[in-house]
This record gives structure tokens, C-alpha cells and sequence, in this order.
């Protein structure tokens, strides 16, 4: 290898680490992501599964306890919560738990979700807790809406839609504004400074009430997904989540000069969000400690309460916390924003 080529490859190295955004999205950030979903999916979590009992059983057989499968893993087990129908029906909702179990005729009934590979390996490590002791044993498939993946799903990605229209759309749109000197030049002619922002924030809500609308009909005509809680509940969350997210594209294009710091900036606020707010899995599968965190992030807060209104009937008055919230989140970063908004 002659000499031209090995200094070549030194200036790459150099210029590789004087960058520690580009070291910290090669190196550190895959690293970042192993750890998380391995502490969302690691048997070393404590619980297998959470399965909800409704109706009068065997104090002997199942309590409020958990219980160790012999020839598992010790981290292997199943928590067992009593509760209504109704509440079992609402936690397969939410994703927190694959099946829930009721007493009928002298045995078990599993209530499960067909599509969901979970509920069936659970179901399986159920029949070995109450070998014995079940009577009769039964599945029965729970189709209703609401109790499917699908519709777990397309709340999750309505929210994810709004985050990523926001940040790319309106905070990646800013850097390239002023990377172009066009941010210069717009703010030397008469325009309104006030209404160069507004316009932004009126086309975003435009953009995103367009995309929700789409993926809802996709998913009507695809999958028979029907609303079926409050109109107005959803369009204010759909408002809210704009204000939010368009405040914290705001923040992060406020200073930035090219584009390279933009798309760390960017991928550094949506990608942790994306993982850990429960779009295409519960996030009820880390930690209680990390739950009480991930449950206030604004993706979660948007997707929790989109999920509500689908899926659980949800009226108007039950999203004024989460539509309060995200507002004031993005009031508070669109404050900051323009304060340090930099032209040029």
C-alpha cells in the first residue's frame, strides 16, 4: 500500500472524530438501543407476563401472587391480578397484557388475541401452572375492535405521523432555511416575523390532519377500524400534538447551522421516543421505574390518549390532561425557540 492511500486513510480517521455527532450515531447510539430494548425484552425483567383473572377461582390454584415455573428460567413467571371483564378488556387494549382467563362451566376460558404470538406461548405456560386443577380448558378468540394489533397499531402511528411531519417537516425545513441564507433574506424584506412562523404552523396542522385522515381510511377500508370514541377528542389531540411537537422543532432549528448537527439534533429527540413510547409494542414491557418516566414523554402522552379514543370510547372531557400537557410542552419550547431563534 503506498504512502498516498495510508495518509488518505489517516485524514478520514481524523476527520471521522472530530465530528462526535457522526461517533456518537456510528458507535455509541446502536449500543444506546441494545441496552434498551434488551432491558424492554431481557428475561431478567422479573415478569414474563401479566395475565388478568376475572370472576371467582380456586384460592388454590391461582392468588395475587406470582408464581415459579419449574424447569424455566428463574426470571420465568406469570403475575396473576384479579379484575372485572371490563378492565381486562381495557389492559388488552393498552397492550399490557396477550390474554386474560375467566371461570365458566366448571373450567378455564383464555380470552386471547389470535394475531398475537404472546398470548399464545402464555397460554401455554398457563396450562402448565393449572395442570391439574382447570377443569376443562378453552380458547376463545377475542375479535372485537379494539382488542386487535391493528388497532393498537394505526393510534400509535397517527402519533408518530404527527411527530415526524413536525420535526422534519417544520424543524429540518428551518435548517435548510438558513443554511440557504433564505432566512436572511426573509427577514430583510417587510415580512412579519410573526407570520412567517404562523404560516409554518397553519400548513403543518393542514399536513398532519391530511396524513391522519389518509392512514384512518387505509385502515377503515383495510382493517374495519372505526373511531369509536369522541370527534372532537381526537381533532383536539390531532391540534395538540402539532402545537407540541412544531414547539420542539422549533427548539431544536433555532441555532442550528447545518445540516449535519440538524439531523443529530432531529434523530436524537424522535428516535428514543419512537422506541420507548409504545408505537409498535407496550411499553409496558420495561421496568415499573422506566415506565413511570416513558408514560409522561410527550409521543407516549399523544399515542396513550389517541389509543383511548379508538379503541376505548373515550369522550372529549377525558383528553383535556393529555391535550393540556402537550400544549403546554409546546408552548414552553416554542418560547424558548423564538427567543433564541437565529436568522442568520
Amino acid at each position: 500500500m503506498n504512502n498516498a492511500i495510508i495518509e488518505l486513510i489517516k485524514v478520514h480517521v481524523r476527520s471521522f472524530f472530530r465530528e462526535p455527532g457522526v461517533v456518537f450515531w456510528a458507535v455509541l447510539f446502536p449500543v444506546l438501543m441494545a441496552w434498551v430494548l434488551g432491558l424492554a425484552f431481557s428475561e431478567k425483567s422479573g415478569v414474563k407476563a401479566t395475565v388478568y383473572v376475572v370472576g371467582q377461582l380456586d384460592k388454590d390454584t391461582i392468588t395475587e401472587r406470582r408464581f415459579q415455573i419449574e424447569g424455566l428460567p428463574s426470571a420465568t413467571v406469570i403475575d396473576f391480578k384479579s379484575a372485572s371483564e371490563e378492565e381486562a378488556l381495557r389492559a388488552m387494549k393498552k397492550g399490557i397484557i396477550s390474554l386474560y382467563i375467566t371461570r365458566e362451566q366448571g373450567g378455564y376460558v383464555y380470552h386471547y388475541d389470535p394475531v398475537n404470538k404472546e398470548a399464545l406461548s402464555h397460554h401455554l405456560l398457563l396450562e402448565r401452572i393449572l395442570a391439574g386443577n382447570a377443569g376443562n380448558m378453552q380458547m376463545r378468540a377475542v375479535t372485537a375492535p379494539g382488542n386487535r394489533y391493528i388497532d393498537f397499531l394505526i393510534p400509535g402511528l397517527i402519533a408518530l405521523g404527527i411527530m415526524n411531519s413536525c420535526l422534519w417537516g417544520l424543524g429540518y425545513n428551518l435548517i435548510e432555511f438558513r443554511m440557504k441564507k433564505l432566512l436572511r433574506r426573509m427577514v430583510a424584506t417587510p415580512m412579519r416575523k410573526t407570520d412567517f412562523f404562523v404560516s409554518h404552523a397553519l400548513f403543518r396542522i393542514a399536513i398532519c390532519f391530511l396524513e391522519t385522515l389518509i392512514l384512518l381510511f387505509f385502515a377503515w377500508i383495510s382493517f374495519g377500524l372505526v373511531i369509536q370514541g369522541s370527534w372532537l377528542g381526537f381533532l383536539m389531540l390531532l391540534l395538540a400534538g402539532v402545537i407540541c411537537f412544531s414547539g420542539i422543532a422549533l427548539l431544536v432549528a433555532s441555532r442550528t447551522q447545518n445540516s449535519q448537527v440538524g439531523n443529530g439534533l432531529i434523530n436524537a429527540v424522535l428516535l428514543p421516543m419512537t422506541i420507548l413510547s409504545g408505537i409498535f409494542f407496550s411499553y409496558h414491557n420495561f421496568p415499573e421505574w422506566a415506565q413511570k418516566v416513558i408514560q409522561y414523554l410527550p409521543l407516549t402522552v399523544l399515542a396513550d390518549a389517541f389509543r383511548a379514543i379508538v379503541n376505548e370510547g373515550a369522550g372529549a372531557g377525558n383528553t383535556l390532561f393529555p391535550v393540556l400537557l402537550l400544549v403546554c410542552v409546546g408552548l414552553v419550547c416554542s418560547i424558548a425557540g423564538l427567543k433564541n431563534f437565529k436568522w442568520y
